[in-house]
């Protein structure tokens, strides 16, 4: 089985798929060290977020997953650590 990646593209895709994006923020812009809620997803958007995750990439994800990572940066890192766990196992 090949090893899954998930990057700040594929997050990107799924953010704006399930919530959208605030009118002021530019994903395209540098947001991997900028709070979600900086970006205007709020928990019910992330909660999308982390379904769309999930049943994208096969893997289940803490109830906690977005407010210990509250970055791109920090969730990709985690979501990929997730994969990789699941690729070894």
């Amino acid at each position: 089985m090949s090893e899954q990646e998930f990057t700040v593209e594929d997050l990107k895709r799924i953010l704006l798929e399930g919530a959208g994006a605030d009118e002021g923020v530019d994903l395209d812009g540098d947001i991997l060290d900028t709070d979600f809620e900086e970006l205007g997803y709020e928990s019910l958007a992330l909660l999308e977020t982390g379904g769309r995750i999930e049943r994208e990439y096969g893997i289940s994800l803490d109830d906690d997953v977005f407010t210990d990572h509250r970055t791109p940066r920090a969730l990709v890192a985690a979501v990929n650590a997730l994969l990789k766990d699941t690729v070894t196992a």
